[in-house]
């Protein structure tokens, strides 16, 4: 994926911390979908809907465009203005009850939210699974705690996070997180690499949260925090 194609796309006003499409990027780049054009792609926590048009160009599947904090209406705006109306389906659900048919989604892709609603263990079985074809593909990529700072979340991000510290989670205790199924074949998590490059180009913007996080970022972000990659590959069950 050239990220290049995106750069008119990407802005202050789309991006809602640091730059999505860098994350996306990244995942693309090392696990590549192969989709047919009548396939169903989940993008789940869209935020302005700019990893939802990404996700359209790059894969000329259908794209159903989530999230709870953003109106459907407001994403439907930009994807019309962006060419992809036709393609791309704004909804606007929580993650919690989703109203999908069951085995819709051939991928399902969640950049910069699923650690908002998914950190407790049994939410992928329960909450995503049933949602999935077999053989199906999951990407999901998040901000995370490195793996030397495990289980020190509230110690050392409060003073930036607050309450929500808790959800920063080490790349090792999202994999135990995801857990078993007879379903899934296998899941890999690792430390990405984008990480200096998604946030400069956040911290460059004048988002009012930028400027907050700015504050923040050589004491607590970047010596304790990464974003934590997520690849999960479905199987039919019975078979690994």
């Amino acid at each position: 994926m050239n990220i290049d194609n995106y750069k008119p796309y990407i802005s202050g006003e789309t991006m809602m911390g640091p730059n999505s499409a860098r994350l996306l990027a990244e995942l693309f780049d090392k696990y590549p979908l192969t989709l047919a054009h009548d396939d169903m792609i989940l993008d789940l926590g869209c935020g302005t809907g700019l990893t939802s048009f990404i996700i359209a160009r790059e894969t000329g599947a259908r794209v159903f465009a989530n999230d709870l904090w953003v109106s459907a209406q407001d994403n439907k705006k930009r994807f019309a203005k962006w060419g992809v109306g036709d393609q791309v389906t704004p909804v606007c659900e929580d993650a919690n009850n989703l109203p999908f048919e069951k085995k819709q989604f051939r991928a399902l892709i969640s950049i910069d939210s699923y650690h908002y609603f998914a950190g407790n263990r049994g939410f992928f079985q329960e909450k995503i699974l049933p949602f999935m074809k077999d053989d199906g593909v999951v990407l999901i990529g998040i901000p995370g705690l490195k793996d030397e700072f495990a289980g020190r979340s509230t110690e050392l991000l409060s003073d930036w996070l607050g309450d929500d510290a808790y959800m920063f989670k080490s790349p090792k205790l999202w994999k135990e997180l995801i857990g078993d199924s007879d379903r899934i074949g296998l899941v890999k998590t690792w430390e990405m690499d984008c990480f200096d490059k998604a946030w400069d180009d956040w911290l460059a913007t004048n988002n009012e949260f930028a400027l907050g996080d700015k504050q923040h970022f050589e004491a607590v972000i970047k010596p304790y925090t990464c974003f934590v990659g997520i690849y999960i590959k479905l199987t039919t069950p019975g078979c690994v």
